[in-house]
């Protein structure tokens, strides 16, 4: 496709020998400025998120979990890291219930997770880096001591999220200004979160994990009643650790993602489930096309729900979820003339169950390639600030249930359901793509769409995450759909039986860099439902 230059939008960007795409610009700079000064594409993704953390506060920070696929260059494979943190010791439904917690509510301490962040980025640094964590944390100390203006879709974010912080007394303090969010352009300054990125690159992780920062943050969760202890932090020091990939073949390609606790095999899912249809002739916005990924998702998201859970714990059957034969029967449930109105029991295919994030990719000149993706979940997380050491807490155990029995049901040292899920496409042993799609639930919806836009319908990689996006939230029940998606395909959607509602705040965001070697090209696109920019150089 030719791009229309009477119309908005961006192109996509092109580079011969590094390049970055993130949420922000100044992390994407941040980014070309290692690779530059010596930094492989690892190193240059931690020092870009590290920036992220303290510039676009609402999505991403030291106070969450991490996943990343790591490719580096001539090996043929693919390096997997699960960063996401574990319930404190104490925390049992019994123990929750004798303290009047009926359910989980997301600002609630109980819901603060250990974070894996920092444990992670410490070990893929030390195993795969060039350059000394502290040197990599220096931009994100700058700009969380000097302060960074705040940019449009943030300013949104935090304006939406301005009730939140304003139930939590240090997050209001530090994160509002009079009551209010800051409005664009405020250069917003976290002289305490600088600090303790400053001790965290003099002392590594175990700055965070022991001693005055733990015990800050230990304390401000026990003053709301929270099960957590300064053990439970020392144990997080060591929670990230390296996990076997799972990965598919798809189109002459295979894509890989992170294991369970993860949610990336529902990628894998989705895509099995629509391979095996025929390219709809009226292309990518099309009720026919939309339909039939809805219904694949609506099957995907029911496995989800009754299977995804932490590996260490339960069984979780990845290989019987992504086996073709399983995938081909889920196909044959879905008709295009009409939406199921129920489906089959979880993990069968017949009648015998939204949120943020920041992902970036960044490739080298060496061809390591590098896809990344930092969480709080919810905007802004739990909203609960530990205030001395400026950490922001995620909610990331609002993925947990205190149904007894049901695999993800909540427990010691146990991980929670997770959505934050990088992506890899390898093709004859190479990285040819790392890619990630943000938004909580919506991500293996949103990357199977970006995927396919660019695999199948054959848009360019910025076309391909420029595409307007639609949803069955499995949360809500009903189809949420971007204004980009035309009234008369809405309207046919609709008349195929779902229910398609506009949404407010568009899906996700995602950034992608396609490795053309033949050419010797890197191709980059970041979404225009964020702040940032790809580069390349």
């Amino acid at each position: 496709m030719k791009r229309d230059f009477h119309a908005p939008g961006r192109s996509a960007v092109y580079a011969t020998r590094g390049m970055a795409a993130t949420s922000m610009p100044i992390a994407t700079l941040t980014a070309l400025d290692v690779l530059k000064a010596g930094g492989n594409a690892l190193d240059a993704a931690i020092a870009a998120v590290a920036v992220l953390g303290v510039v676009e506060p609402q999505s991403t920070g030291i106070g969450g979990d991490c996943f990343c696929l790591y490719a580096p260059a001539g090996t043929g494979k693919v390096v997997a890291i699960n960063g996401s943190g574990r319930a404190p010791a104490a925390a049992t439904p019994e123990a929750l219930r004798a303290r009047g917690v009926d359910k989980l509510v997301n600002t609630s301490p109980h819901v603060v997770t250990i974070p894996g962040a920092i444990s992670a980025w410490e070990l893929l640094n030390k195993t795969f880096g060039r350059k000394e964590l502290g040197e990599l944390l220096r931009p994100a100390i700058r700009c969380a001591e000097e302060g960074w203006p705040v940019h449009a879709r943030v300013a949104a974010d935090w304006a939406a999220a301005a009730e939140k912080l304003r139930g939590n007394p240090a997050s209001s303090r530090r994160f509002l200004l009079d009551g209010m969010a800051p409005p664009v352009g405020h250069k917003f300054v976290q002289p305490e979160l600088g600090r303790t990125l400053r001790a965290i690159g003099e002392k590594g992780a175990r700055a965070f994990y022991e001693g005055e920062i733990a015990a800050d943050m230990v304390a401000t969760l026990r003053a709301l009643g929270g099960l957590h202890t300064e053990e439970d932090f020392h144990r997080g020091l060591r929670g990230a650790e390296f996990v076997d990939p799972v990965r598919k073949a798809w189109r002459g390609m295979e894509v890989y993602q992170c294991p369970p606790n993860g949610s990336g095999l529902h990628v894998l899912q989705i895509l099995g489930i629509l391979e095996g249809f025929e390219t709809p002739e009226a292309g990518p916005i099309s009720a026919e096309r939309f339909h039939r990924h809805i219904e694949a998702a609506r099957l995907v998201y029911r496995d989800r729900d009754a299977f995804l859970a932490d590996p260490a714990q339960v069984d979780v059957p990845v290989e019987r979820l992504i086996d073709q034969a399983y995938l081909s029967k889920l196909r044959g449930l879905i008709s295009d003339e009409h939406a199921m109105k129920e489906m089959p029991p979880a993990g069968t295919a017949d009648w015998a169950r939204h949120k943020d994030t920041v992902y970036l990719c960044v490739v080298d000149e060496e061809g390591n390639a590098c896809s990344f993706i930092n969480s709080l979940f919810e905007s802004f997380g739990s909203g609960i600030l530990a205030e001395k050491s400026g950490v922001m807490l995620h909610n990331r155990g609002f993925g947990f249930r205190l149904q007894e029995g049901h695999p993800n049901c909540i427990a010691p040292n146990k991980r929670p359901m997770h959505t934050i899920i990088p992506g890899m496409v390898m093709k004859d042993g190479e990285a040819i793509m790392p890619y990630g799609v943000m938004g909580g639930h919506f991500q293996p919806m949103g990357q199977t769409l970006f995927l396919t836009n660019h695999f199948e319908f054959g848009l360019d990689v910025q076309e391909a995450i420029d595409c307007p996006r639609l949803f069955p939230s499995p949360v809500r029940g009903v189809v949420e759909v971007e204004r980009g998606i035309p009234g008369s395909v809405v309207d046919r959607l609709n008349r195929l039986g779902h229910e398609c509602v506009l949404v407010d705040k568009p899906h996700g965001g995602g950034q992608a860099i396609l490795i053309d070697r033949k050419r010797g090209l890197l191709i980059g696109g970041s979404d225009p439902r964020k702040d940032g920019c790809a580069l390349g150089y």
